[in-house]
């Protein structure tokens, strides 16, 4: 159960902000519920997640991948919840979302893979990443992707830790 009350999706003040979410995403999530209760918040984190997601110029099947191993790391379900089918979709099979856990050990990533991996690993837990971790990474990227790929494991470091401070779970009820 969330730590917090989710927005009245029905409040004047949000219903523009919904419309805008359920055109772009289909339905409000219970993330977008919870950022509603700070309207001026889910506005820019509504427009920073769509950079993101949606006009990025990272393959699909590597933004999926750092996104599920953010949540693996982070121990977030619910990001990993919403991102699995994404993940599949976007060409992740899923054998290696189950090898995810154990990457290093896996014969189901390539190198450029394993490049972005240990980039995320490294982002992840330690916030620096070492020249050599970084000169890896470098070397399938140009820099807009860099960036982008920087961007990516930045941002849903920034979603798992907001989803589990206020305990946000695909099971919470939520309101109309």
């Amino acid at each position: 159960m969330a730590r917090l009350p989710y927005a009245d999706l029905t409040h004047p003040e949000v219903s523009p902000l919904v419309k805008q979410i359920v055109a772009e995403r289909g339905s409000v999530l219970h993330l977008y519920q919870m950022l509603l209760q700070s309207p001026p918040v889910a506005r820019g984190w509504l427009n920073h997640l769509t950079g993101i997601r949606q006009n990025s110029s990272l393959a699909g099947d590597l933004r999926e991948m750092v996104i599920m191993r953010v949540a693996i790391i982070n121990g977030a379900p619910y990001e990993a919840e919403q991102h699995a089918p994404i993940a599949l979709k976007e060409g992740m099979t899923q054998a290696q979302l189950d090898d995810l856990t154990a990457w290093e050990s896996s014969s189901l990533f390539d190198d450029k893979e394993r490049a972005v991996l240990a980039y995320t690993d490294a982002m992840t837990r330690n916030v620096q990443v070492s020249d050599e971790v970084f000169a890896n990474v470098r070397s399938y990227f140009e820099p807009r992707q860099l960036v982008e790929l920087t961007a990516t494991v930045a941002t849903y470091n920034m979603v798992s830790r907001f989803l589990e401070a206020l305990q946000i779970h695909s099971g919470d009820a939520r309101k109309a």
